[in-house]
């Protein structure tokens, strides 16, 4: 389990700040997102009982660690986090992005353990749910139990759809792709779907993906070139969605 020390978080004028642990369920501005929006006042009461919060991560600190035993589903509050596993042979293989609103850590439900690692990327803060107080809940409240199991079932989906990518895609459909990707999960946050900065490394976006980071850096620049979008170190502006997605779908030559 995660071993982070509860603290309070407020800034120099007094106020709480956006990593506040002692934020609620009800207040949050991610609750839509993360939380079945059937949920009557009284339920998201219960649910807050059981979820524990504590002081935000630092980058490069640990969320959990793969083989570790499984306790709880983690949800992304602010930053964001890279889950990744150790292959056979020791090589680090990152295995997906998390970003405010989205959970992690149910890899773990199958073998009571985790079967990757969880990093933040940035300073992030997190929700931990544990998952044997989840279940409990979940059988008193119906509409909790059917949105986890969308949860898992968007889980397997993300993960069928990485495995086509990387059997079937170009290097410019899978860096396309996650461009989307990362466009739409902004857009379900209320943010701009076009302009965004990319938490992650090219390093880990080529592991990702399964290119190199020499690929990932030549796609990002033909983009530019094409006028797909324009590149600023991290910072990405989509200019031409449509093309986007037909370069993401391969009906586009690039």
């Amino acid at each position: 389990m995660t071993e982070l020390l509860k603290s309070h978080d407020v800034n120099a004028t007094g106020h709480r700040c956006h990593h506040d642990y002692q934020i609620n369920c009800g207040n949050c501005r991610l609750n839509s997102i993360c939380l079945p929006i059937a949920l009557d006042l009284h339920e998201v009461e219960q649910l807050e009982e059981i979820i524990q919060r504590s002081r935000p991560l630092q980058k490069g600190e640990h969320l959990y660690r793969q083989d570790q035993p499984f306790g709880s589903v983690f949800a992304v509050r602010s930053g964001s986090v890279k889950a990744y596993a150790i292959t056979d042979n020791g090589q680090e293989q990152v295995t997906g992005f998390y970003f405010p609103g989205e959970v992690l850590g149910m890899d773990g439900i199958a073998k009571n353990k985790y079967a990757s690692s969880a990093r933040a990327m940035e300073t992030a803060a997190v929700c931990e749910i544990p998952f044997d107080k989840l279940g409990e809940l979940s059988q008193r409240l119906p509409s909790l139990q059917r949105h986890f199991f969308q949860l898992m079932s968007q889980e397997i989906a993300e993960d069928q759809q990485l495995l086509t990518l990387l059997s079937k895609n170009t290097a410019d459909q899978r860096v396309a792709t996650l461009m989307l990707s990362i466009s739409a999960r902004n857009k379900r946050r209320k943010l701009s779907a076009a302009n965004f900065r990319l938490p992650m490394s090219r390093t880990d976006i080529g592991n990702y993906l399964g290119l190199t980071v020499e690929t990932v850096s030549r796609v990002l620049s033909r983009f530019q070139k094409l006028g797909v979008l324009s590149v600023d170190n991290k910072e990405i502006n989509i200019i031409d969605a449509e093309l986007l997605r037909s370069v993401a779908d391969g009906s586009e030559p690039t």
